[in-house]
């Protein structure tokens, strides 16, 4: 399962691509003002800079729900960086613009993704990733790992080529269970990737062996 990190603060990709586990970022308009990054030109500066970090696939959406401004945004989007993928939202515009850049070989992720038949259309457009909202839908006491075991199962059905990718992820705990599921990505902030270093027993042993260790010295 590949690891993306769901943020535009700089420092934290830096530090999760240090980890060297990192396989790409997610990115959205809220993220951006969370980092006060303002502005079209300041936007398209901050995702070349996001891309000089990663090895990856970078997401950067497109702020436009029609045809026309999604397909025009899209294009300047992919034209920064072929690590660029042109996120869309799950609207009627949002899949033809999917099936237009997908025609085109330029990469896709349809986001806001609530239902199997909402992943199965963004499928049939052609999609490179499609980023079902498990958190949220957990907040609203919809099980959201159930929907991607549903997504998984209909996509090898078919042998749809669309990548999972599991977005709102909260915790460890997501992490894993998106794993066992066979959910291809998984995007969340970086305590969700962190955190699954942590154990006790791995702190207390490794305490252990420096503690008998410098007995023997």
């Amino acid at each position: 399962m590949k690891f993306f990190i769901d943020t535009a603060n700089l420092d934290e990709i830096k530090e999760a691509q240090a980890l060297g586990v990192l396989d790409g970022v997610t990115t959205n308009p809220s993220l951006m003002a969370k980092e006060g990054i303002k502005g079209k030109d300041n936007i398209l500066k901050h995702y070349k800079a996001i891309c000089d970090i990663v090895d990856g696939d970078v997401s950067a959406e497109v702020i436009a729900t029609d045809f026309d401004n999604m397909v025009r945004e899209g294009e300047e989007l992919a034209a920064l960086n072929p690590q660029i993928v042109v996120k869309l939202p799950m609207i009627a515009d949002g899949i033809k613009a999917c099936k237009y850049f997908s025609d085109k070989g330029i990469k896709t992720n349809v986001t806001l993704v609530f239902s199997a038949g909402q992943a199965l259309l963004a499928a049939k457009a052609g999609a490179t990733y499609m980023s079902p909202f498990l958190g949220r839908l957990d907040d609203v006491s919809t099980d959201g790992l159930q929907l991607i075991a549903d997504i998984r199962l209909i996509y090898d059905n078919y042998g749809f080529e669309t990548q999972i990718l599991s977005a709102s992820v909260r915790h460890t705990m997501h992490v894993v269970n998106c794993a066992k599921i066979g959910s291809d990505v998984m995007t969340g902030p970086l305590s969700s990737i962190t955190g699954l270093l942590k154990h006790p027993l791995t702190d207390s042993g490794l305490a252990k062996f420096l503690e008998d260790y410098k007995k023997g010295n």
